[in-house]
């Protein structure tokens, strides 16, 4: 049967050790997570927030220092080959040999994995993100996208039902990015659960069902994206005049209003607290003519910076 979540992880730490018997950096803190199969999830944080280190443990490339961890069902410390044969990491850097061919390198990374020739996929794999026409050409000579594939076809080899990108898109261009995303999402459609870590919060955004973030060490946030956007209702109303103003009417100083231009005028509130007819009276009281108007959602960025804030503060 296959597990309710893909990744279990209980009061996760890792304490790297100082420099000259000074004090440890403690990079988790005692992290709790489940990602759900099947899922699209998201892990965003910080440079230095924790989510390598995370990744690093369920990879077997990190040592733990406690708590517990599983992917899919299979304990790490009971069965640390068993876990890595469950998961498949597409590392941000580059990592290939130059002269090896796709073919050669997918028949490799088999090898390593211990899967038996009679099972391997290796064509169909480098069919499935593209690449089957270059199974024999030498990684040199590929393009930073087909590199790009390639890692994900690596990682896809032993067929781990769970799939971790890290960073995929860091300083590639919007064409590749959306060539990636594009075969990721078919591999989702198939079963594999992904998990992605990244600073693109609008791809999270566009491409999670469910977030969770990172900061300091911490789990600060773990919800359905749309739940965790919903959690910090602040809109923004722009608004344009009919006439040039100069300064921000005193009657809008409660709204944050600010002056883009001298006819722009965008105004802050939160829906559960304010009702757009009130910031309409407002702006009537004021003798300001409106022209034409528009409401924005707040997006990830703002919560993102909104929960790394509060959690520094804590």
């Amino acid at each position: 049967m296959e597990p309710a979540n893909a990744i279990e992880i209980t009061g996760l730490r890792k304490t790297y050790p100082g420099s000259n018997g000074g004090p440890g950096k403690e990079a988790l803190r005692g992290v709790d997570l489940a990602v759900p199969g099947g899922s699209f999830f998201g892990l965003l944080g910080p440079n230095g927030a924790g989510k390598s280190t995370l990744i690093g443990i369920l990879a077997g490339l990190v040592r733990k220092t406690a708590g517990s961890a599983k992917v899919w069902g299979v304990d790490l410390d009971e069965d640390p080959i068993g876990l890595r044969r469950r998961i498949g990491v597409v590392p941000q850097e580059l990592n290939l040999d130059p002269f090896f061919t796709p073919r050669e390198t997918m028949e490799m990374q088999a090898g390593l994995y211990g899967v038996p020739r009679s099972r391997r996929r290796t064509m169909e794999i480098l069919d499935a993100v593209g690449l089957a026409d270059k199974a024999d050409a030498y990684a040199r000579s590929l393009s930073g996208g087909m590199r790009r594939r390639l890692l994900v076809a690596k990682a896809m080899v032993h067929e781990p039902p769970v799939l971790v990108l890290d960073e995929p898109t860091a300083g590639v261009d919007i064409e590749l990015r959306e060539q990636l995303w594009r075969m990721v999402r078919g591999l989702n459609a198939n079963g594999t659960t992904i998990v992605l870590t990244t600073h693109y919060l609008e791809e999270a955004e566009q491409l999670c069902d469910r977030i969770a973030i990172i900061g300091h060490g911490l789990l600060i946030a773990n919800q359905p994206t749309r739940e965790l956007i919903a959690r910090m209702d602040d809109k923004a109303l722009t608004v344009t005049l009919d006439r040039d103003i100069h300064a921000v009417p005193a009657l809008l100083a409660r709204f944050r209003a600010t002056l883009e231009t001298p006819r722009r005028l965008v105004l802050h509130y939160r829906a559960r607290d304010v009702a757009v007819e009130g910031i309409l009276e407002a702006l009537r009281e004021a003798e300001l003519g409106i022209v034409d108007l528009s409401t924005k959602e707040a997006d990830l960025n703002a919560i993102f910076l909104r929960l790394t804030r509060e959690q520094t503060a804590a």
